[in-house]
């Protein structure tokens, strides 16, 4: 099976196709805006590089979240137009588990961050199991020091969030806090797609007129409309 899975969630994402044999091909992308001008340009170039068409993938993967609100409805939107186009299945994988892939293996949990504006992160807890990461915390939209406080021993942070509140961080964990390198430190296509082809494996989709991205707290213009009404 091979799939195509896209990741928006942030400023730093990208696409890849996979099939049970690995990573076909990745396109990773840096924008300054938004992913809307780019998408479907590194899309076409990972079905290039793969020597492939949109006929040939059987399933579509997108990161649904949370994270970014416009990165996420582009990417959502473009998935859904990818399965229409191609008469394809959709698999919905949650942005912060396949973050926390960047770190198979790994004897600490594992707490990604993602910077959700207005001194607040989204933020979710991952342990290490056997062969697959298990959720201790599910994300949420928090205050990173209220997150931190209720960790306990060593564990490795990364996303956006961490590089912002780095500071905080460190002090609030001290010698606890186990920073990711660099590389590690963004979201991976690839990451997307290995779990949006282990959810379509065991026929896992979403239904795609119905799909919505997990914002975990609601948008500013939501707020605004909810005041004044």
């Amino acid at each position: 099976m091979k799939i195509l899975a896209i990741e928006t969630s942030t400023m730093l994402g990208g696409v890849a196709i996979a099939d049970e044999g690995g990573l076909i091909a990745e396109v990773r992308l840096n924008v300054r805006t938004t992913h809307s001008e780019r998408l479907m340009t590194a899309v076409d170039y990972a079905l290039q590089q793969s020597d492939m068409a949109l006929a040939g993938i059987d399933a579509v993967a997108v990161a649904s979240g949370p994270g970014s609100f416009t990165g996420l409805r582009i990417g959502l939107s473009t998935a859904k137009g990818l399965c229409y186009a191609a008469d394809k299945p959709l698999v919905l994988v949650p942005t912060l588990e396949a973050f926390a892939w960047n770190f198979p293996c790994c004897a600490h949990p594992v707490c990604i961050m993602l910077d959700a504006r207005k001194g607040e992160v989204y933020a979710a807890k991952f342990q290490w199991e056997r062969d697959k990461f298990t959720t201790l915390v599910s994300a949420v939209s928090t205050r990173p020091e209220d997150f931190l406080r209720e960790c306990r021993g060593p564990i490795v942070l990364a996303g956006e969030g961490v590089l912002r509140y780095r500071e905080l961080i460190v002090s609030a964990l001290g010698e606890r806090a186990v920073i990711a390198p660099s590389p590690a430190m963004v979201p991976s296509p690839s990451n997307v797609a290995r779990l949006g082809l282990q959810k379509a494996l065991c026929s896992e989709f979403a239904d795609a007129a119905a799909a919505e991205p997990v914002y975990v707290r609601r948008s500013e213009a939501e707020v605004q409309w909810s005041e004044r009404h």
